[in-house]
């Protein structure tokens, strides 16, 4: 049974190394789903969006790693 657990976290490790980052990601791709179909923003804009907030996410993980490292 031990086996299975540590089987299933490298698994599951391989797609989701930084939970926060997977989070926010998730996040930002429903809150911007939610603009473009509730409030009927255009979709280019919504692109816009998502490329905007995956980069802003992308940094703020990779500062934070960076920091962490440094210790």
């Amino acid at each position: 049974m031990n086996v299975l657990r540590r089987v299933a976290r490298e698994f599951f490790g391989m797609f989701v190394d930084d939970g926060s980052l997977a989070l926010l990601a998730l996040v930002l791709v429903a809150a911007v789903t939610a603009g473009v179909k509730l409030l009927a923003l255009p979709p280019l804009l919504g692109g816009g969006l998502l490329l905007v907030g995956c980069l802003a996410i992308l940094l703020q993980s990779v500062r934070r790693a960076a920091r962490e490292g440094g210790r």
